[in-house]
Formats: C-alpha cells, structure tokens, sequence
C-alpha cells in the first residue's frame, strides 16, 4: 500500500459518520476556514473488485495503482510491484491483483473531480486530503504552518495514517501543527457543531 508521504503534523478526529457525503460535506465547510488551500487534492482508496478499480481508472486515467499488500516474487523473494495496465485486463484477470490501492494528486479545477471520486468509492478504506494554512488566531494564541495544517476525510476508517482497521464509519480529521493544537482543533470541531473525537494522532 502506498502512504503519503507524512510528517510531523497532529490530527484531531472532528467529526464521524456513516453518510460518505455528509463527511464529504462538513470537510469542505472546514476547508473554507484555511487561509490558503493547496490546488490539488490527495486521493487515496483501496479497491478489492474488479468493478472499483474500473471506477478509479476511469476518474484519473493517469493514476497510479499497487498492490495495496506486500507480495513477493516465490523464486526470488524480490518485492512484487503492480505495473499492468489495467485498462487492458478482463475481470477474471484483474480479480488475482486484487487488492489494489490507488494514490495521486488532483487538480481540482471545477471541483467536480472530488465528486466522482465520492461517487467511485467502495467498501475499501479511502481518504481525500486537503494541505493549506489555517490564519492565525490571536484569540488563542495560535498560529497557522505550512506543510501541517489542512483538512482529512478517511473513509472506512478512523486512522489519520489509514491503518489496517476497517470501520463503517467515515471520519473527518483536521491537521494541526506538529506541536499539537487542541484549542484550535476545538474551533473547528465547534464551526460544524461538534467537538474533538478523541486522541491527537500522527498526521501527514
């Protein structure tokens, strides 16, 4: 499985349900409150039929797509890495890869490329990730930083690192500065009406 390449930033679980749009729905009112929002939109899922990859391909032709395990060539034990077209490959075919995990950096353009990707989603576990700036905050005491902050929806999952659990439940994170931000976390669980979740968690 490919992670984004994560740092030191500090997430805070803000909101959780099982209504994918919903989720959807109050991270992008969170993402009004940056300051600045990055152009493109991370996208991650795990597909485990044929039917989701076929989705996923056909929202961003250019995606990269592995083995969202570790497999291992039998006579060599060299690490196996997925490099078919999969395009190109009949269900049956396609069906011995699985499962795979799909990543890339989207520009959002219209904005409609993070609705078709809603519209894609399986059962795997997926997230949508939003890097930016949150302003500063005198009242708190709280500054905005580059490279932490912005805004998290793990989909099947209440990991901001994904993990290997999987939950009927989406979950809504904000990110934070690596130092931790619970006051600021708060603000914004408070912005859409409910309140931090639970334990910061290493973020990206």
């Amino acid at each position: 499985m490919t992670v984004r390449p994560m740092g030191n930033s500090r997430a805070y679980p803000v909101f959780r349900t099982t209504d994918a749009a919903e989720a959807y729905r109050q991270a992008k009112r969170l993402c009004a409150l940056l300051e600045h929002i990055d152009d493109a939109t991370w996208l991650f899922a795990v597909m485990r039929t044929p039917s989701e990859v076929r989705a996923m391909a056909g929202l961003v032709p250019e995606g990269s797509f592995e083995y969202d395990d570790f497999r291992t060539d039998p006579a060599t034990g060299d690490l196996l890495r997925f490099d078919l077209d999969v395009t190109t490959l009949d269900d049956a075919e396609l069906a011995t890869h699985l499962p795979l995990s799909f990543t890339e950096d989207v520009v959002r353009g219209d904005g409609t490329v993070e609705e078709r990707f809603l519209a894609a989603l399986g059962e795997g576990v997926a997230a949508m990730e939003w890097n930016g700036r949150w302003p500063d905050d005198p009242e708190i005491d709280s500054l905005g930083h580059w490279n932490h902050d912005g805004v998290q929806i793990v989909f099947h999952g209440d990991e901001a690192q994904y993990g290997d659990t999987w939950t009927e439940d989406h979950t809504v994170f904000v990110h934070v500065t690596k130092y931790g931000d619970p006051e600021r976390a708060q603000k914004l669980a408070a912005h859409i009406g409910s309140e931090v979740l639970g334990e910061e968690q290493l973020g990206w």
